[in-house]
């Protein structure tokens, strides 16, 4: 068929281009081998249309109840919750490939209008080629993203807007439904033990993340300054000292801690006793106490922490130039002056990005806590909740799916930790080198 090159017949090429994948290839530009290829990925779709009907259908039911049946023959719904995703993702893979033959096939008529001649075949062929290995060299990558990152972030986050939870929600025996966000209101807003649990636990996993964040940070930074100025011939042999617990695994030097300020059989405790500063039945509850627990928990990671930070610090002063140090000092300042408007704003400019990292690995610092006191100790309203009065988002949420089988709640808690971390990761990313020059 026939197209006028005055660029006319555009609306005709853009129309057959939608009514149908690489038909505006074959019958108006020529494109031969491209319109059959874009057309073949169009008819494989269409061959498991009913299959994506199907799956998206029990997406949206996520099962029917079947009470009559054997358990193993019921509908799972996380498995049908599964495979819709996969299957909308691919969706939205073929939802692009059908946008690009639709611009390929505008751009070609703009050259056909431009040049007044069809490509000819042989170089339509090339640039299928050249079109094709890029894509065939991705494909794989970007298949085992979607299966491997894209899908699990969907499905984590859908299941904040199901029921999935026990006793009445658990797959195969019964089916989940879909809430909307009943789960973030009961949570947020619900004025039950819920819902006082989740903000006292999220105020607690804020002040946590800070306190150990800026703790190791200026208790580092003041070591590496000492190190560094007071010309300690055995400097190098306290910098080793100090790295060990942060080079220890931690789930080894958390438990040693956690027996050694057991307030019974602690050795901390039979220390002072020995040493006469306690009466034997007058033992302190190092973890038994939340306040003093969460005092701890901030003391002990600050021992395990600091060590990194007084590295990073003593790098990143290395790299000042003396003769700032040196004019300074002929100017007349003083130590204190020379850390204060010196050395101080150098590192922090040098170290700002990696303490928004080091916050935001804080807030998701599952071993700390989890390996120093369990969560523990209760709190009124640990027996609805399991919330212990030291447990921070992310160890509660191992708490709701390990134990408790609220996966829902789990699911919603995730959610807004996300949408708190996202921000950071983001201005983390902005910052970096690799961004800021273009490179990716």
């Amino acid at each position: 068929m026939r197209i006028e090159s005055d660029g006319s017949s555009a609306k005709k090429v853009k129309v057959a281009s939608l009514c149908f994948m690489g038909l505006s290839h074959i019958i108006y530009l020529k494109q031969y081998v491209k319109g059959a290829l874009f057309a073949a990925l169009e008819v494989l779709f269409l061959a498991f249309l009913p299959v994506t009907c199907r799956k998206i259908f029990g997406l949206i039911t996520l099962g029917e109840p079947q009470p009559d049946i054997p358990v193993k023959l019921r509908n799972n719904s996380m498995f049908m919750l599964i495979d819709g995703i996969l299957i909308l993702s691919i969706v939205a893979l073929f939802i692009a490939a059908y946008v690009i033959s639709v611009r390929s096939a505008k751009k070609s008529y703009e050259e056909y209008c431009r040049t007044k001649r069809f490509v000819s075949q042989k170089s339509s062929l090339a640039e299928v080629g050249n079109k094709a290995f890029p894509i065939t060299g991705l494909a794989p990558c970007v298949v085992m993203l979607l299966v491997f990152v894209v899908v699990p972030l969907l499905f984590s986050v859908a299941v904040a807007f199901t029921n999935y939870s026990a006793p009445n929600n658990i797959p195969p025996k019964n089916t989940v439904d879909w809430v909307g966000f009943q789960n973030f209101k009961a949570l947020l807003f619900g004025g039950t033990n819920w819902s006082a649990g989740f903000a006292r636990v999220a105020i607690w996993t804020f002040v946590w993340a800070v306190a150990s964040t800026f703790t190791c940070y200026f208790g580092g930074l003041l070591v590496a300054v000492h190190l560094n100025e007071s010309g300690i011939k055995l400097a190098p042999v306290f910098r080793f000292i100090f790295i060990l617990p942060y080079a220890v695994p931690a789930v080894i030097t958390m438990i040693l801690w956690r027996h050694m300020l057991n307030g019974t059989f602690g050795i901390v405790n039979r220390t002072l006793v020995a040493l006469g500063i306690l009466e034997s039945g007058n033992a302190i509850p190092w973890l038994g106490d939340a306040t003093l627990a969460k005092i701890m928990c901030i003391v002990i990671n600050l021992w395990a922490g600091f060590g990194y930070f007084m590295m990073l610090s003593m790098g990143t002063m290395t790299a000042i130039s003396k003769d700032l140090y040196e004019a300074a000092k002929i100017d007349g300042a003083n130590g204190s002056q020379i850390l204060r408007h010196i050395t101080m704003p150098l590192v922090l400019y040098q170290t700002m990005p990696l303490i928004i990292m080091s916050f935001t690995h804080n807030i998701n610092n599952f071993g700390i806590i989890f390996f120093l006191t369990g969560g523990s100790p209760t709190v009124a309203d640990s027996t609805t909740t399991m919330a212990g009065g030291t447990d921070i988002l992310v160890t509660w949420i191992y708490k709701l799916t390990i134990t408790m089988l609220r996966y829902n709640y789990a699911s919603v808690i995730a959610v807004l930790i996300f949408v708190v971390l996202a921000p950071f990761a983001i201005y983390q990313f902005r910052n970096t080198k690799a961004y800021k020059e273009g490179e990716v």
